[in-house]
């Protein structure tokens, strides 16, 4: 199986993909943005449409069109339900510009399923080395505002004392998680993405109660999923996005049967 460069490219793309759930997903879960997290999966669908329709790369229309998103739904204000409202307008008419662009490009369906769906056995080497290059500057982003993350996250009651201050920083994770979601979805495609920034994370937080913990957690779930799934595609030709969408969730499955377990 690895003696194929796209099988090498693969498994080297999805280790630094389960690097960015593991530091992103926990934050996701933690500041329950998993409903954002789908719809950034589905403005990234529209971003990719838009590129292939200008000519340039996918993953740049997606970069350009989950980032303006982020920053208009992070200019909204905190407020849950004025925030889900605006969620909800920005993904139908993202969605529609997409059917749009797609159209007009006069692509093939085959590229339209591959940008929903993913196709990890795809990428090629350039593919690889933008993805390695974008996923190393968001973790450094991250790792530089982990401090400040962790606080705004984890402390809800004493962040909100400071409200231009909680809203910087909701903003900036906002265009984060969308460069995250930009970087990671050529792999499961950008209807399934947000179960790697979810699932596995939701189901670290059974395992463990420190931030740190979560997050080693979150990445080996992931990275488990990934290459798992691959070799399951590899040796069934079934697509790769079913089985990581799949092992994720039996951890997941088996996460709240332990916990389960452990408070009888």
């Amino acid at each position: 199986m690895l003696s194929y460069a796209f099988m090498q490219y693969a498994f080297v793309a999805s280790f630094f993909i389960s690097i960015l759930c593991g530091l992103m997903g926990v934050f996701v879960v933690a500041r329950k943005t998993s409903f954002f997290t789908h719809t950034l999966s589905e403005i990234g669908f529209s971003g990719a449409a838009f590129g292939v329709f200008a000519g340039i790369s996918p993953i740049l229309g997606m970069l350009l069109f989950t980032i303006i998103s982020s920053l208009m739904i992070g200019t909204v204000g905190n407020r849950m339900s004025r925030r889900e409202s605006s969620i909800s307008v920005f993904s139908a008419v993202f969605i529609g510009l997409g059917i749009l662009f797609l159209s007009l490009a006069n692509s093939q369906s085959s590229y339209a399923t591959s940008i929903l769906f993913g196709s990890i056995v795809g990428i090629d080497f350039n593919d690889v080395k933008m993805l390695i290059s974008l996923s190393i500057f968001i973790i450094i982003i991250v790792l530089l505002m982990y401090r400040k993350l962790a606080y705004n996250s984890f402390d809800s009651v004493g962040s909100s004392y400071n409200a231009s201050y909680n809203t910087m920083i909701s903003i900036a994770f906002l265009i984060l998680l969308a460069s995250t979601v930009s970087v990671t979805a050529q792999v499961v495609g950008s209807l399934l993405i947000f179960a790697l920034l979810t699932v596995p994370a939701s189901a670290a937080q059974y395992f463990s109660h420190t931030i740190f913990g979560m997050m080693t957690l979150t990445f080996l779930f992931s990275l488990f999923g990934t290459w798992f799934g691959l070799y399951l595609s590899y040796t069934t030709n079934w697509p790769v996005s079913f089985f990581i969408a799949s092992i994720e969730g039996i951890i997941y499955l088996i996460a709240i049967i332990y916990n389960k377990l452990s408070d009888d």
